[in-house]
């Protein structure tokens, strides 16, 4: 396929778009949120473009809906260049129920300290 080169989109006028892919533009984040009722701790793993945004989705019960009805804090993230590098972290996390346990127990801690 031929491309107009400026000279011709300028005499017809057009503007000449440079297409670029979406998932060069946005940086993503994977995270690991977690909660406690009782002595209960869940975690939950998610990607999103805006952490602060996302986790008051979470807390509003806007968020998905195994999240809903519980506080959640953010105990980990990793940013990523793209969504499809996200969203494949994201897919590794989810199955490695050993650092989860892991960032629970760093959680508890922490809010033991405090």
């Amino acid at each position: 396929m031929a491309t107009a080169s400026p000279q011709q989109c300028a005499r017809l006028g057009l503007r000449r778009l440079s297409i670029v892919s979406s998932e060069e533009i946005v940086t993503c984040f994977v995270y690991v949120l977690a909660s406690a009722r009782g002595g209960n701790y869940r975690t939950y793993v998610g990607w999103t473009t805006d952490l602060d945004r996302r986790l008051k989705q979470h807390n509003d019960g806007m968020g998905a809906k195994s999240t809903r009805g519980r506080t959640w804090v953010l105990v980990y993230a990793e940013r990523h260049a793209t969504r499809r590098a996200a969203m494949s972290r994201e897919w590794h996390l989810k199955r490695d129920r050993k650092l989860r346990k892991m960032l629970v127990v760093y959680a508890k801690t922490e809010s033991a300290r405090r």
